[in-house]
């Protein structure tokens, strides 16, 4: 895959809390959460765990199931032997690709969504409260937009004990283009202008821009993360 991205502050918060996870094969965001030196230290850590974890090896489920069992272990012992980090805790998504196939390693409200043909789709599933209001059918999408609860995460790295990942695979097709986003950019740009800024920009890197920019000026309310990758070339199974 060819591979661009970006970080921003933002225009509100304090810090990054964000982190990017970029690695032979593997590319993926972590949203921090627990204060300013919590959800920056539980970012950087589960990046760090999982780049270390997951090089070297072949893509497969156990290898990423693994790996963020071991992130989830280290951020929580952490968070119990200092104070200051008590609490703290990351989304984190991540893609890894063989050539042929994706595996797809998520937990959180980070996404990842996929452009193909034209058409932009989630691939993953948010979890947090209004996801799981808006797939029960007790509020609409609009409703959604400003619940009270829409920043409240049911499923984070490093919270508790132990963590369940959703891991699943997707094909791989050539020209597909998949995104890995914190909240903090889908938040300020709906699907339909991240699709059009997808399929319509000149080549990645602008699209990158255009992403970051129309974030920005939708009001940058939190840190701003994304990786986006082109399949240029598939291989043959």
């Amino acid at each position: 895959m060819r591979i661009c991205h970006r970080t921003h502050q933002g225009l509100v918060r304090a810090s990054n809390q964000d982190s990017l996870l970029v690695d032979e094969g593997v590319m993926g965001v972590a949203d921090g959460m627990g204060g300013h030196n919590g959800g920056e230290t539980a970012s950087r850590v589960a990046v760090q765990v999982l780049k270390n974890a997951l090089r070297g090896k072949k893509p497969e489920p156990r290898a990423l199931e693994v790996g963020m069992e071991a992130a989830n272990r280290r951020i929580f012992d952490m968070s119990r032997h200092d104070s200051a980090l008590s609490g703290m805790g990351t989304t984190t998504t991540l893609l890894w690709e063989n050539g042929t196939e994706v595996l797809i390693c998520h937990v959180g409200d980070s996404r990842a969504y996929l452009l193909r043909d034209g058409e932009l789709k989630q691939i993953t599933e948010d979890h947090s409260v209004v996801a799981e209001l808006l797939r029960g059918g007790v509020i609409t999408p609009d409703m959604a937009r400003t619940h009270p609860y829409r920043n409240v995460i049911t499923r984070a790295v490093g919270v508790d004990p132990m963590v369940t990942a959703d891991i699943f695979s997707h094909d791989l097709k050539e020209g597909d283009v998949w995104m890995i986003c914190s909240d903090g950019l889908y938040n300020m740009v709906p699907d339909e202008s991240i699709a059009e800024i997808l399929r319509e920009a000149k080549d990645d890197e602008t699209a990158a821009e255009e992403l970051l920019a129309f974030a920005l000026e939708a009001g940058g309310t939190d840190n701003i993360t994304f990786v986006i990758g082109r399949a240029t070339e598939v291989s043959a199974v």
